[in-house]
């Protein structure tokens, strides 16, 4: 068996969930069986499993308006996936920007097609600001990709309920399997300097945000929770790479306007952090905040519950099948609970609740410890990559006959 996946993120180019699943799938794959990794990036590997080979598109001379170049490119790049020959028995795809290359190895190589939903554009209208146009065109790639594929991974009994409802999917071709963590690097690691590089104070507790300025993952409804907050708490918020200069704008006007009044600190790292320095943030956190108003599993959160830090998260997607509440974190309903990211949440009454509970946990540090204790627990238990690539080399072997 040899299994060819079609990605745009891969190490050392990684900025989300997607790249970090593709990352270690890939390792964890190449244990069991052939792997061969195409990607967008000058990564190349021609010896060794996996194997990588990047594609890099030149836009130089692109005089398209700037919010379709993204998308003409990756359809470059997933020609270039299919113009160098491809050997493998299966074509896995992640993310729509390699779903016009999967398109074109199932049909013109025969091949099976496998494709992870890591999310879905129609419950992201949001991103019409980055992609003007070119988010319907990616709302028509991802659905015929979707719907001629072999087999569709869910990340989540959520996302596989998303993907039914959606898409003309028969349900038995789409098994839910989850993300994982590596907890032998994501583990409880301290170093009260690596806070202080940062302007942190390991002396006080701190509540921590790692991701994407983006809609989906709701930091704008974080900061707003900021004056609620205990007086004195610091907020970290990791938050870099804006989808847009709006989005970018608004941010920079809710961490101002939260800096005013706030007796306490924050802090905002907008650079990449390394590995290493970002779990000793998650290790040092009290808590970790997730508060997306859409995410289909959320490995940010495994990454914190391995290294031991309890999670208040808003209760959608995935993170409602990762987090035991009470035990290993609280969840937060997004105010009304809306039936999907269309709908307008109350942004004032989301933003209390989110803060009332921080202040939950940030008020009782023995409950803050004993849920971290049980987090890591569940992450050991239930979410490991070596399992995870076992199935997923199961359902290969099941597409292809």
């Amino acid at each position: 068996m040899k299994s060819l996946l079609l990605t745009n993120e891969y190490p050392p180019n990684v900025y989300g969930g997607a790249g970090i699943h593709v990352q270690y799938l890939s390792r964890e794959l190449a244990k069991l069986c052939d792997v061969e990794v195409r990607c967008f990036g000058d990564q190349l590997a021609e010896t060794g499993n996996p194997l990588v080979r990047g594609s890099t598109t030149d836009i130089s001379g692109y005089t398209a308006p700037k919010s379709l170049q993204s998308v003409f490119s990756a359809l470059q790049s997933s020609l270039d996936f299919n113009t160098a020959k491809i050997d493998a028995d299966v074509v896995h795809l992640h993310t729509w920007y390699s779903h016009f290359g999967g398109i074109l190895a199932k049909m013109n190589y025969g091949i099976p097609m496998v494709l992870t939903v890591h999310s879905l554009e129609p419950l992201r209208p949001w991103k019409r600001e980055q992609l003007g146009g070119g988010y319907d065109f990616t709302l028509w790639l991802e659905k015929t990709a979707i719907e001629m594929a072999d087999a569709v991974i869910a990340v989540s009994h959520e996302t596989k309920a998303d993907i039914l409802r959606l898409f003309n999917v028969p349900e038995e071709k789409v098994p839910v399997i989850y993300n994982g963590i590596d907890p032998d690097e994501y583990q409880p690691t301290f170093n009260p300097d690596v806070l202080r590089k940062h302007g942190i104070d390991p002396a006080i507790p701190f509540v921590l945000f790692v991701g994407r300025i983006t809609r989906q993952k709701g930091i704008v409804h974080l900061v707003n929770a900021i004056k609620h907050l205990e007086p004195g708490t610091q907020v970290v918020l990791c938050a870099g790479a804006p989808d847009t200069p709006a989005i970018a704008t608004e941010m920079e006007a809710a961490v101002d306007a939260a800096r005013h009044g706030f007796d306490g600190k924050i802090i905002w790292i907008k650079e990449k952090l390394p590995d290493n320095e970002k779990i000793n943030l998650y290790s040092h956190a009290r808590v970790f905040c997730t508060p997306s108003i859409y995410e289909p599993f959320g490995i940010i959160n495994l990454e914190a519950m391995a290294c031991e830090t309890p999670v208040v998260a808003s209760a959608v997607g995935g993170m409602k099948e990762i987090i035991l509440p009470g035990e290993t974190g609280l969840l937060v309903p997004l105010a009304q609970q809306m039936e999907s990211p269309f709908e307008a949440i109350h942004p004032e009454v989301f933003a209390h609740d989110l803060a009332s509970s921080i202040n939950e946990l940030l008020r009782d540090p023995a409950r803050c410890e004993a849920m971290g204790r049980a987090g890591r627990e569940r992450v050991l238990d239930t979410f490991s990559w070596a399992e995870i690539a076992k199935e997923t080399l199961a359902l290969y072997e099941k597409v292809s006959g």
